[in-house]
């Protein structure tokens, strides 16, 4: 399938969100990624020039949504310098990371940095369409600054009240801005301040490969069965 760029911008420092047209009849769930091609690359290397990328976006826009940290690499160096109207090909949509249907469940969703994407979509997704699952999320980052969607998030349990937001920043030290949040990592007894231990949730996490390791090692300890985990993995390119 082909799509192009309709635009991008920054949206935290070191990270950009870039949207495409969205080809017809491409359907999928929040929580899915895809495959993103450059067509006639002006440069490359090992890496190639294909990239798998969460959707950011929810399935009824118009358009879709990819998020991504601005490594140095061939093929994020052609992608911040893009032209609108670039045509690029994609291929998708792929993964089981979305959200379970069982309403009776909680879903506990656990994020570190840029592995926000397919959660940004879940939340959106089920703030837009008022699914009755209760949903909390922990989202961990060096910085506020660091941060993709911060600001709309924390706004959002406003509008929904089946979602709660839990921010956390390991590194305040080097911040300019102000946090009143959580500090520190995501941790048992974080998770046990801001979780009833009456409920019986899944939970689902994504970010850097360590993290996600980190997470469901924590998770085992306290008891919870890997039925009950999902997780989504997110490399350094």
């Amino acid at each position: 399938m082909q799509t192009k760029l309709l635009g991008s911008e920054t949206i935290a420092e070191g990270t950009m969100l870039f949207k495409f047209e969205k080809p017809k009849d491409f359907e999928y769930k929040a929580g899915q990624n895809a495959d993103f091609f450059l067509i006639n690359s002006p440069e490359t290397d090992a890496e190639g020039d294909k990239r798998t990328f969460s959707l950011a976006s929810v399935p009824t826009d118009e358009h879709l949504a990819i998020a991504t940290r601005m490594r140095d690499t061939s093929f994020k160096r052609v992608l911040k310098n893009m032209s609108v109207g670039t045509e690029l090909s994609i291929e998708g949509p792929y993964g089981d990371f979305f959200l379970h249907e069982n309403v009776n469940r909680p879903a506990i969703f656990l994020a570190g940095g840029i592995g926000i994407t397919p959660f940004y979509s879940m939340v959106t997704n089920a703030s837009l369409r008022s699914l009755p699952h209760k949903i909390i999320l922990l989202y961990s980052n060096r910085r506020p600054e660091d941060a993709p969607f911060l600001e709309n998030l924390i706004s959002l349990p406003f509008h929904d009240r089946n979602f709660k937001f839990v921010g956390t920043m390991t590194n305040m030290e080097s911040s300019k801005e102000k946090w009143l949040g959580e500090r520190g990592y995501i941790n048992a007894e974080m998770l046990a301040r801001h979780v009833d231990k009456k409920l019986t949730p899944i939970y689902y996490i994504a970010g850097p490969i360590t993290m996600v390791t980190a997470m469901r090692d924590m998770l085992n300890r306290s008891g919870v069965s890997n039925d009950d985990i999902r997780t989504e993995e997110f490399t350094g390119y």
